[in-house]
């Protein structure tokens, strides 16, 4: 099979328009923050209030209150949006579709489950040791499980032993961190299924939150819909959309860099109207460049 090559976003952007009766915007981001905001605000205030606002996504994660803040914002300028997946959309951007009227995702979409984590501290090769949720939610299992400790008669040694190694006030500022986030799920998961009971959109954000046994679990679109979100395939459009994941990938992201000390650009949102892209630098600092679409 020949190499699809990239088509330029902006024919891509008008053929998607045209067969869904929408208006499209890209967000590609290597990860959510809250300086996204203002540019994607100057998108959709380009765009304008519209009946349907299809988000073309493309995401690996990022803060939890970035993808909440992104997804209201979202949702202030449409009657009915549906994000569309063609590949990457995971941890926060995972959450993200959760505010979403409709999700509609290629054969090759990845999500993950929703897993905050603690940041612990630096090796000697640069790199930073962290602890998911489930890393101390299911401390008391494995003790029981691989060591046939009783649970209930040893409850107090091993809380003990688990503050020995995690400052207390870091381990309830990190189960803080665990509340806020079922918390904006099911904010967000309220758009998406409002006439859902919400005993069972918790049993939702439970088991994306509690349900896998690793943040990085690659999960497919035929679990997410099995979930109980309203996830829509679309195949008369798959192609088209891939072309984008793949015109996406070609400019997103640091992989693309020749050098570690090179920039790259680690945004790109393009709408019919208007194009935003960030350029990412070693030393944090970011520069974006505004223009016409292609």
């Amino acid at each position: 099979m020949p190499q699809l090559i990239a088509q330029p976003m902006q024919s891509l952007l008008t053929e998607l328009e045209l067969y869904r009766n929408s208006r499209v915007l890209v967000l590609s981001a290597s990860q959510l923050d809250m300086g996204l905001l203002p540019k994607l605000y100057e998108q959709l205030l380009a765009i304008g209030q519209t009946k349907r606002l299809d988000v073309v996504l493309q995401c690996h994660g990022g803060e939890v209150n970035a993808a909440r803040r992104i997804a209201l914002l979202l949702r202030q300028f449409t009657a009915h949006l549906t994000v569309i997946v063609p590949y990457y959309c995971q941890s926060a951007a995972t959450l993200l579709i959760l505010a979403a009227d409709e999700i509609v995702a290629g054969p090759m979409a990845v999500f993950s489950p929703l897993d905050p984590h603690l940041a612990g501290n630096t090796d000697a090769e640069g790199g930073t040791s962290a602890l998911s949720c489930q890393d101390i939610k299911q401390f008391n299992q494995m003790a029981r499980d691989w060591f046939d400790i009783n649970i209930d008669e040893n409850k107090v040694e091993l809380l003990s032993m688990l503050c020995g190694s995690i400052f207390p006030p870091t381990l309830t500022a990190f189960y803080r961190t665990t509340l806020e986030l079922k918390q904006i799920a099911a904010e967000l998961l309220q758009h998406q299924l409002p006439m859902v009971d919400p005993a069972t959109r918790l049993a939702i954000i439970e088991k994306l939150m509690f349900g896998y046994h690793s943040h990085s679990y690659a999960m497919t679109r035929d679990e997410l819909k099995q979930l109980g979100l309203q996830l829509a395939t679309v195949p008369d459009i798959d192609t088209l959309v891939w072309q984008m994941s793949v015109n996406i990938q070609q400019q997103v992201g640091g992989a693309l860099r020749q050098s570690a000390d090179q920039p790259w650009q680690d945004v790109l949102l393009v709408s019919r109207d208007l194009r935003h892209s960030r350029l990412q630098n070693e030393n944090g600092m970011a520069q974006w460049t505004q223009g016409n679409s292609e």
